[in-house]
């Protein structure tokens, strides 16, 4: 089975973003032949510093490689290392429609905030499909807030197909079975982010235990003081799902745990699981991010084995698309 999935330099990485993927990843690269790529050339779609962005890839890759990711047992790589991401992004542009670009939900939402809306940030998707179908991938471990960009990638992969014979595998999403939405700790209502969220409501991955248990104690809830899940409930049960993620207890346990403790000694507790969580993840990141050298040759030996698995696959699409090659 292949497996690849990305995830973009840019922006701190939090609570969600390990949760909904970074954990993910390091689950499924026992579970077949993976591929986890630092997506940078997402990255410029958007105004960025160049100085941030070096700096914020190599910082996620030792961070990726702290929580888990083995090069033994996976392959992480940067995405412009890989120059079949970019030529096979232009080919399957023949086959994406501009309504289909048109109707993605995160360029509606980005480019409402921008006064200068790049070319980039429409066609971006476009590259996102290469990325996946170079690697014949069979599952892209992603969050919730992604299920569309696959959906095309699986649209795009069965249009090459009708239009110049198969050659394109046909993805299939999936998603964390708890924790697949982490929503904002002081707007529940909204899923948490570095750029959308709130400062006090993000947990990010690199923040100290003082910090992780200052945002947990000051966490909405909601009126009452069960802790039980409930659809007008959101503040609550998004910390019940937090607490399931982090110590893999089943929801239902955790209520019955803390029935009729109230929500002070309950946020208390989430706040100390995820100090638990982060802690040795931080510590083996500081040991990564003091050896630039070493963390930039596993990064190339990660593109290296990319490239020979996609550039196969971008061959045979210029072959089947009529390319005098």
């Amino acid at each position: 089975m292949r497996i690849f999935s990305g995830i973009q330099p840019t922006g701190a990485k939090h609570l969600g973003n390990y949760i909904g993927a970074i954990r993910q990843y390091v689950a499924t690269q026992s579970e077949g032949d993976a591929f986890f790529c630092i997506v940078d050339l997402h990255s410029i779609t958007v105004d960025y510093e160049p100085a941030e962005l070096r700096e914020s890839t190599l910082s996620l890759g030792a961070l990726l490689l702290a929580s888990g990711l083995d090069p033994d047992r996976c392959t992480l790589f940067v995405q412009s290392h890989v120059g079949e991401h970019a030529e096979a992004a232009w080919l399957l542009g023949a086959v994406t429609s501009f309504g289909e670009l048109r109707r993605m939900t995160q360029f509606k939402d980005k480019s409402e905030q921008q006064e200068f809306v790049s070319a980039g940030l429409f066609t971006y998707p476009v590259l996102q499909c290469a990325d996946i179908l170079l690697y014949g991938t069979d599952i892209v471990p992603i969050g919730e807030d992604q299920r569309q960009h696959v959906e095309l990638a699986r649209d795009v992969a069965e249009r090459f197909n009708s239009r110049f014979g198969e050659t394109l595998t046909i993805p299939k999403a999936v998603f964390p079975q708890i924790g697949a939405r982490i929503m904002d700790l002081q707007q529940p209502e909204r899923k948490m982010s570095t750029t959308g969220g709130t400062a006090q409501g993000t947990v990010l991955m690199l923040d100290q235990p003082d910090s992780i248990l200052r945002k947990f104690k000051s966490a909405v809830t909601d009126s009452g003081r069960d802790v039980v899940r409930a659809d007008d409930k959101p503040g609550i049960t998004n910390l019940i799902e937090i607490m399931a993620a982090a110590t893999g207890n089943a929801p239902e346990a955790i209520e019955a745990r803390y029935d009729g403790q109230g929500y002070g000694p309950f946020k208390d507790d989430v706040g100390q699981a995820i100090v638990e969580l982060f802690g040795p993840i931080r510590t083996r990141y500081e040991e990564l991010r003091a050896d630039e050298t070493e963390l930039m040759r596993l990064l190339g030996l990660g593109a290296e084995k990319a490239r020979v698995v996609s550039a196969p696959t971008l061959e045979l699409m210029y072959e089947r698309m009529g390319f005098a090659r």
